[in-house]
């Protein structure tokens, strides 16, 4: 399979051990959503060339600093065009994954790009996170969608009390919320009342691009 620095070779030069379908499904990411976009836009213009850094590792460094087992149930809150939602499902193969979105036509690109790389762990969602009742997760994962004061008032009522096998690589999780956040965070964490465990995700990607790029977990 022929790899180009624009896809396969800048998620390989910090993950390895991909099945061969796992890699023809990170390949073919690109030229799906670039399909996608030019019918129900939910890239932007100027991100669409960039989609492999800005959107795919971006949503990759999750699996740098979390291990899901089998099993493991996870509800993408707010997933937009898929994001971190199916790169986590491509990585993690036999972990479930509830794409959520208030917006249905992001949900058409979703459905359609999961069915095509043949990703059965995704389900998808046309409802808001907070008119969830009857389901509950391990973790909720999102990605710049609300202040995390909201995130973590919409995320806490869809949290299991134990989860259920998952492990992180530093240090063992409870159920929590696992966002992806950029800029100054100081007044919107101390709005939240929560004390999130913050890693900057510059520390595992060299990428200029995620120079102030944190991923935060919440837990109960």
């Amino acid at each position: 399979m022929e790899k180009t620095p624009a896809t396969l070779e800048l998620i390989l030069k910090y993950f390895s051990d991909f099945s061969e379908n796992q890699l023809r499904q990170f390949e073919q990411l690109g030229p799906l959503f670039r399909e996608w976009n030019e019918k129900i836009n939910v890239i932007s213009r100027k991100d669409i060339d960039s989609l492999y850094e800005k959107h795919v590792l971006h949503s990759l460094s999750i699996a740098a600093a979390f291990d899901f087992v089998a099993g493991t149930e996870i509800m993408d809150l707010g997933t937009g065009g898929g994001f971190p939602g199916i790169p986590l499902a491509i990585f993690f193969p036999e972990v479930k994954f509830h794409l959520v979105d208030s917006i249905a036509k992001k949900l058409k690109v979703v459905e359609a790009i999961a069915e095509e790389k043949g990703l059965t762990n995704v389900t998808t969602q046309h409802i808001r996170a907070e008119e969830i009742k009857t389901r509950k997760f391990d973790f909720v994962v999102s990605r710049a969608v609300a202040p995390i004061k909201e995130l973590w008032k919409w995320s806490k009522p869809l949290l299991r009390n134990k989860v259920q096998g998952t492990s992180m690589r530093k240090g063992s999780p409870v159920p929590g919320l696992i966002c992806l956040k950029g800029g100054d965070l100081s007044v919107e964490i101390q709005e939240s009342r929560t004390r999130p465990k913050i890693m900057e995700i510059s520390e595992i990607f060299s990428e200029s691009f995620f120079k102030e790029k944190y991923l935060l977990y919440i837990h109960q």
